[in-house]
């Protein structure tokens, strides 16, 4: 008898495939899209432009709506005016009755767009180049040079005018305009700080610790770079490998926009908007503009040598003055007499200007040791008083 028969038996497939069908307990929920950390915090990929180069608008914006154009015929009458003020300014150097001034034309729209965002009571932080929006505040051009003329350390009272003194070391101003923030607003106040920041600064430790400070405590602190593509000669690209300054902010969780810098009606579109978000209670906000200094970083310095005349040229195409009086003459709002008026008055405050710059000052060498501290250190007073000694010998030798 031969052996039984054994039946062959197919062979069983494994594959992950086979099991997860066999075994439907083996199945598991789909694993929750978690959400994106950077959502509200990213700029846009592109600067926002509300005006072509030429002063033609673009398509309005829900998300964005154009400021009044009220606000628009001021920002212009400020632009004219703060324009032949920077002028003056610059000739002063030559004539040596400034010891340096740092040229902001070009950006005009950056600082007057800046003031006009911010209330009265609201604070701002400017850095040596701020001498425009400073008198675009309202503070008096002579009391503004008082620093560039080397008169002393800040020419007015910035208790009264809320600002701040003007910050030549770089990025300095983030971490005070951070502090002042938030202790309006431990306070109960709503006060705004806005601190100007140069593109250069953005690599200061100073910088990255006043965003992660306000973001932390949510101060209302509005963060603007004027991004003018030179940190005095260093090109941006020397500077920074991210798309663009405004995405520093998504690191500290402060949502952050770009704008077009030499366009008025977006700039002072963006920085009410970053105002209005800072007020409310939410926090920093940082904003980039793109501009460019049409003149050197000061009168100490040639820029001939680090940058393309081509390069000066193309810019000067995207002037910030000439394209708002075009938009403003297109929608009627302005015409050749408002122009000259507006020139008129830019020409009569230079006038006033130089000829007030022309009086020698008469300056109290003791005051140097004034506003220094609270209290006078035993250091300070040797000093003062050591000062005071050579004043009175020298007296004494005059006799």
């Amino acid at each position: 008898m031969g052996p039984p028969h054994v039946q062959e038996v197919p062979a069983v497939t494994t594959t992950p495939q086979a099991v997860r069908r066999a075994s439907p307990r083996t199945r598991r929920p789909a694993t929750p899209v978690a959400p994106d950390p950077t959502a509200g915090l990213l700029p846009q990929a592109e600067p926002v432009r509300l005006l072509d180069p030429d002063g033609t608008p673009l398509p309005p914006r829900a998300d964005l709506p154009a400021p009044p154009v009220e606000a628009l015929r001021e920002m212009y009458r400020r632009m004219v005016v703060g324009r032949r003020f920077d002028a003056q300014a610059t000739a002063l150097t030559k004539q040596g009755r400034l010891a340096v001034y740092p040229s902001s034309r070009g950006q005009e729209a950056c600082q007057v767009g800046a003031v006009l965002a911010l209330r009265d009571d609201d604070w701002v932080f400017p850095t040596y180049r701020e001498s425009m929006a400073l008198t675009a505040r309202g503070i008096d051009p002579v009391e503004v040079l008082t620093l560039l003329r080397g008169d002393g350390h800040c020419g007015y009272d910035p208790t009264v005018v809320r600002t701040a003194p003007q910050c030549t070391p770089l990025a300095t101003q983030c971490v005070h305009a951070a502090g002042l923030a938030y202790g309006e607003s431990y306070q109960g106040r709503d006060t705004v700080a806005l601190a100007f920041i140069g593109d250069g600064a953005t690599s200061e430790g100073d910088f990255h610790e006043g965003l992660n400070f306000a973001a932390v405590f949510k101060a209302p602190v509005v963060y603007f770079v004027q991004n003018n593509k030179y940190a005095i000669s260093v090109p941006l690209s020397r500077q920074t490998a991210a798309p663009s300054l405004a995405y520093k902010g998504v690191g500290y969780g402060v949502p952050s926009e770009q704008v077009d810098g030499n366009d008025p009606v977006a700039v002072l579109a963006v920085l009410t908007r970053a105002v209005a978000h800072a007020r409310a209670g939410h926090g920093p906000y940082l904003v980039e503009a793109h501009t460019y200094r049409m003149e050197a970083h000061t009168n100490a310095d040639d820029a001939s040598r680090y940058r393309d005349p081509d390069e000066v040229e193309a810019w000067r195409d995207r002037d910030p003055v000439a394209r708002l009086e075009a938009y403003l003459r297109g929608r009627g709002e302005l015409d050749d007499a408002a122009v000259a008026q507006v020139a008129a008055e830019a020409e009569a405050y230079a006038t006033d200007l130089r000829t007030r710059m022309n009086a020698q000052p008469v300056v109290d060498p003791l005051s140097l040791f004034d506003h220094v501290f609270a209290e006078p250190t035993p250091q300070l007073v040797e000093q003062r008083e050591m000062v005071r000694a050579e004043l009175a010998a020298d007296a004494e030798g005059d006799a």
